[in-house]
């Protein structure tokens, strides 16, 4: 089932992609994603799939769910580029990040309280983050973070949802001792992250982060919005 689904998956970006020219593929999934062409938000989707809406410098882009792989944690969420990029979500966590100019890999999260938790908690809650980073295979590389619940942001790249209706949180990076080759060759595996940002709607009973704002490096920031297909104007 999950071959066949990504099978899918794939010759659905596939075919809506064009010709795409050099550069970092996260903008070449779709062809409304050159520019700030707002042709992307009005693409007719096939309502079969799952899109999570991209944005990085100002230039929109569609990804599409391949498949949703089970893990005690929560499920993680396998979204593909028309290019093949991979972003690997848990629970609105980056836990994965294929095919881009900077990689996360073998990500690994401690068990975290549940967004509810962290919401009506007034201290901050303080966690380590483990992963691994290309290029040059910098392995062991440890963010300590720091997680609060902060007031809906007056910018954000939201788009189609009342801010205010949303529960939003912060995680800050503070340095944290880096291991293996990275401490070997005295390589600084990244430069301190800026902070992510999630936005969770709480409605009906659920807590969904349906927004995001993540950074794989200092220089590689993104933002994400889960995208349903009435909201690209399907009826």
């Amino acid at each position: 089932m999950k071959i066949r689904a990504l099978a899918a998956v794939l010759s659905l970006v596939a075919a809506l992609a064009g010709c795409s020219s050099a550069g970092n593929a996260i903008l070449q999934t779709l062809p409304y994603a050159y520019g700030r062409n707002p042709g992307v938000d009005n693409a007719r989707l096939n309502p079969n799939f799952r899109y999570l809406r991209i944005t990085v410098s100002g230039r929109v882009a569609l990804l599409a769910l391949g498949y949703i792989d089970s893990h005690p944690q929560g499920s993680i969420e396998v979204w593909y580029s028309a290019e093949r990029e991979v972003l690997r979500l848990q629970n609105g966590r980056l836990v994965g990040a294929v095919g881009l100019t900077t990689e996360w890999r073998n990500v690994r999260l401690p068990e975290l309280p549940a967004w509810s938790a962290a919401a009506r908690d007034n201290q901050a809650f303080l966690w380590t983050r483990a992963r691994d980073v290309m290029p040059g295979y910098r392995f062991g590389v440890k963010d300590k973070l720091e997680l609060r619940a902060i007031e809906a942001p007056r910018r954000s790249a939201l788009q189609g949802m009342d801010a205010q209706g949303l529960t939003w949180f912060e995680e800050r990076a503070e340095p944290e001792v880096v291991a293996g080759l990275s401490a070997v060759f005295g390589i600084d595996a990244d430069a301190l992250l800026p902070p992510t940002r999630y936005a969770v709607d709480f409605r009906g009973g659920q807590e969904t982060v349906v927004y995001g704002e993540q950074c794989l490096a200092a220089d590689l920031c993104f933002t994400w919005q889960r995208w349903p297909v009435q909201a690209a104007g399907q009826k």
